[in-house]
């Protein structure tokens, strides 16, 4: 809760000092600091001083909370808090950050974020705010981590796409010559086949040519014999 700032007072108090949760009952920010003279003793004998022993710090502390309360400033971290929320949602709806996947701009925007949360918690506690430093740089290096096993993924991948284009076009090539040679062994069969036939029908020419040949002997034989026997 906030305060509000009193007008200047005769009251004196000892410098701020922060308090946990655990000792902040007994242990207050700010006390007044009231002093109190020793009373002089009615016997006027010399009486020896007594021996000197610690002073109980918190006894003396309890007597004068009783006598004046202190005066507790405890802020509102909340409204911190609330601004920070604010401010980042701000943020991200101005710079149009993507709310899924990868995105550099709102990863930017969280790491300003947690900067900011590692400063409010180091202003309280420094050990918290050193420990949170150091979860920082784990997840920065976690990231650096998987963003170089990315690149190298991405680069393997490329080199796999490549090296597949190049097998399809191989194949291709193969799948063509394979087509091709059908095609000229189709194209030689129906060549022996027609030269066959050919020869076939030439033969059979040649055989009529003869046979002819062989009639027209003996018919000029018969004729000869028909005009001689006349």
């Amino acid at each position: 809760w906030y305060m509000i700032p009193p007008a200047e007072s005769l009251l004196k108090y000892d410098n701020p000092v922060l308090v946990s949760k655990s000792s902040r009952v007994t242990s207050p920010k700010v006390r007044p600091q009231l002093h109190s003279q020793p009373q002089q003793s009615l016997d006027t004998s010399p009486v020896p001083p007594p021996p000197k022993q610690k002073a109980d710090s918190s006894e003396h502390e309890d007597i004068l909370n009783s006598i004046l309360p202190p005066r507790m400033d405890g802020g509102n971290p909340s409204m911190d808090v609330l601004q920070l929320t604010e401010q980042l949602d701000e943020k991200l709806q101005e710079r149009q950050a993507r709310l899924t996947g990868i995105c550099p701009i709102r990863r930017e925007i969280y790491s300003q974020c947690f900067d900011e949360l590692i400063r409010q918690v180091t202003i309280n506690c420094a050990e918290r705010g050193l420990l949170l430093l150091r979860v920082r740089e784990e997840i920065n290096m976690t990231i650096a981590a998987y963003q170089t096993l990315y690149e190298s993924s991405v680069a393997f991948g490329m080199r796999k796409a490549l090296l597949s284009e190049h097998g399809t076009a191989d194949m291709e090539k193969r799948v063509g010559l394979e087509k091709e040679k059908q095609d000229l062994i189709k194209q030689l069969n129906e060549q022996k086949r027609r030269q066959a036939e050919e020869k076939k029908l030439n033969e059979e020419i040649n055989f009529l040519k003869r046979t002819n040949q062989q009639l027209k002997r003996a018919l000029g034989i018969l004729s000869r014999r028909k005009g001689s026997q006349a």
